[in-house]
């Protein structure tokens, strides 16, 4: 049963590890956050990439002088943006970015439905005079 239960990867290095095991879970739960970006779909705990053990150092050093966990984070996102954020933050940026799909979608929608009813609408048949319906009898009959 056992070897059918999925197992945590880590690819956190034993040389990597901080003596202090409180701040060695601090760092842990930075690095899960952080997103490796070689690998960019695992955060660098879990990746073996070089830049991945890099920042991995980087939040261990930080956390080390004294900086506290929003700092940590502050000090990585300032130096490689935004997307290194596995849970980006919201902001006008990242609401336009996931609103204008449903904006889209609900124009696409309000034009398809005034297509729907205009398409239903039938023009009003003109009741002919009735010199018209003589002559339309006439054409007819040759």
């Amino acid at each position: 049963m056992l070897l059918f239960t999925p197992l945590a990867a880590h690819a956190v290095n034993p040389d990597e590890i901080l003596a202090d095991p409180k701040l060695e879970e601090r760092a842990r739960n930075l690095s899960a956050q952080l997103r490796c970006m070689v690998c960019q779909n695992q955060s660098i705990d879990d990746s073996n990439a070089e830049l991945a053990r890099d920042l991995r150092l980087i939040v261990r050093q930080r956390i080390v002088d004294g900086d506290s966990d929003q700092d940590v984070i502050q000090y990585v996102v300032s130096r490689y943006g935004e997307f290194v954020l596995l849970k980006p933050r919201v902001s006008a940026k990242t609401i336009a970015l996931w609103g204008t799909p449903v904006v889209m979608l609900l124009i696409g929608l309000a034009v398809m439905v005034g297509f729907a009813r205009r398409r239903n609408r039938r023009p009003a048949t003109a009741v002919l005079t009735p010199d018209e319906e003589a002559r339309l009898e006439k054409l007819l009959d040759k």
